[in-house]
């Protein structure tokens, strides 16, 4: 579910009718989201940060390839899963970076 933070009555609409969801950034989680995964931000502006210190420095920004985010993060609600009826395997639990209990 892809969806807008500041307009949580849009985002939460697969809610009304019980239906699970994953959205694309851990703000939805405090809404009540079942669940989110997205790069993790802060890896992100570190790749930026030595992008442009080297164009600062005087590289040509043409010369370097576009990267593709390696870090995700993957945040479980299991107070909605309990709401929703649905079981969260082990499995996902263990590789899960933040767990809403």
């Amino acid at each position: 579910m892809i969806g807008d933070p500041t307009r949580p009555a849009i985002a939460m609409l697969p809610a009304k009718p019980r239906m699970p969801a994953v959205y694309q950034s851990s703000p939805f989680m405090s809404l009540g989201a079942l669940a989110s995964y997205h790069p993790k931000i802060e890896s992100i502006c570190i790749k930026v940060a030595r992008y442009v210190d080297r164009v600062f420095k005087g590289a040509n920004p043409a010369e370097y390839p576009v990267e593709q985010p390696v870090i995700f993060e993957l945040a479980v609600n299991l107070k909605t899963a309990a709401a929703l009826g649905v079981t969260i395997p082990d499995s996902v639990l263990a590789r899960a970076d933040k767990v809403i209990e």
